[in-house]
């Protein structure tokens, strides 16, 4: 395993010297002078979207996969296109060019809609391919052989996973209702680890460290939360029981504002985690280059220690691919537990009961554990 992933921290650190050379040498072309290794550029331009999905630099030439263009112009109509046609945002293309921004725009001006199938797009399918190849294979081999037969294959790696979601996510926080949200909980446990994992491979796209990905996964636990909620969760929220009338009007504002501080806190969670680790990874190869303007020697000794504190860091991120998961799923299922959760009325009855007489109503004067007959 380890010498997998040497071998995919060498071909990151190929794809990130071609990236270089290639902008360095269009920088030299466009401006005639020779401009230094740009970092920044180089980072957020790996981390950011794009319409071409690039995969390495070949004699300071780029070789990516041209993705759709998919454009709704108000006058025009739809338009769809290959983004080659841009030339890597040299050219415009029936109007249309790429901004600064890397983001389509129209040159007389209108107000045109982006439909186009980015890299982050791209990769979200493929993603969803691979869940329900993964999931209707193991559904398949349950539908078999029954429950009763011992797993095997990819079903037996996939069972402790689903088991552990089950046991430890879904029933401490849901408790009899846990059923009803399963589905939930485990599409989007594995859609948020799957694409954590592709956005580990040389050349993947930042799905998850985008904050859009990450808004639009909170709003649809935000949508559950609301629609989950039942008389106790709201009474709660518009008139706290208990509560002196004055401070009512100070904690019912504050409850409001927690609830859409839930979603909030997950959208941002998820989206600085993977977001960070990527800017790490790509911050440690680019030393490389930093180094190696200022001397030759030094950007050669410091390979290895690029390259190591590299692998420290892939193998780290392999752990937070999973725990932020975990943590988003759950999350998740603690909110709407919260929404779900009904009035304990039997335990205030209980508090309140003493033993006594039936017929008389005298209490007994014994302790709360004493068995009266």
């Amino acid at each position: 395993m380890l010498i997998k992933c040497k071998q995919v921290f060498a071909a990151l650190f190929f794809v990130l010297a071609g990236f270089s050379a290639s902008a360095s040498e269009g920088h030299e072309h466009e401006s005639g002078e020779k401009k230094g290794f740009n970092a920044s550029e180089v980072i957020f331009g790996h981390i950011g979207d794009n319409h071409d999905w690039h995969l390495f630099d070949l004699n300071g030439h780029p070789v990516s996969i041209p993705l759709p263009v998919i454009i709704y112009h108000p006058e025009k109509g739809l338009s769809v296109f290959s983004s080659k046609n841009f030339e890597h945002g040299h050219a415009s293309y029936e109007g249309y060019r790429l901004n600064e921004k890397n983001k389509v725009v129209s040159e007389d001006g209108a107000a045109i809609k982006d439909l186009s199938i980015t890299k982050n797009v791209a990769s979200m399918l493929i993603s969803v391919v691979l869940l329900l190849l993964i999931m209707i294979s193991v559904a398949n081999k349950y539908k078999k052989n029954g429950v009763m037969k011992a797993p095997s294959g990819f079903q037996n790696a996939l069972e402790p996973v689903i088991m552990f979601v089950r046991d430890e996510v879904a029933k401490p926080n849901l408790g009899h209702k846990y059923m009803r949200y399963m589905p939930l909980l485990l599409t989007v446990f594995f859609f948020i680890w799957i694409n954590n994992l592709l956005g580990l491979l040389p050349g993947g796209a930042n799905f998850t460290g985008n904050i859009a990905v990450t808004g639009a996964l909170s709003l649809i636990s935000f949508i559950v939360i609301i629609f989950s909620g039942n008389k106790h969760f709201w009474g709660h929220l518009f008139n706290p029981p208990g509560v002196p009338l004055g401070i009512k009007f100070l904690l019912v504002p504050i409850e409001i504002i927690s609830l859409f501080i839930k979603p909030i806190a997950l959208m941002i969670r998820l989206f600085a985690n993977i977001l960070a680790g990527h800017i790490i990874i790509l911050s440690v190869v680019s030393m490389i280059f930093i180094f190696g303007a200022l001397s030759k020697f030094a950007g050669w000794g410091f390979v290895p220690v690029s390259l190591a504190f590299s692998v420290f860091m892939f193998f780290l991120e392999l752990l937070v691919a999973a725990i932020q998961a975990f943590i988003f799923t759950n999350l998740t299922a603690v909110f709407i537990g919260q929404a779900v959760e009904e009035a304990h009325h039997h335990d205030h009855e209980h508090e309140k009961y003493h033993a006594h007489n039936p017929e008389t109503g005298q209490e007994y004067n014994v302790s709360d554990n004493t068995i009266v007959a």
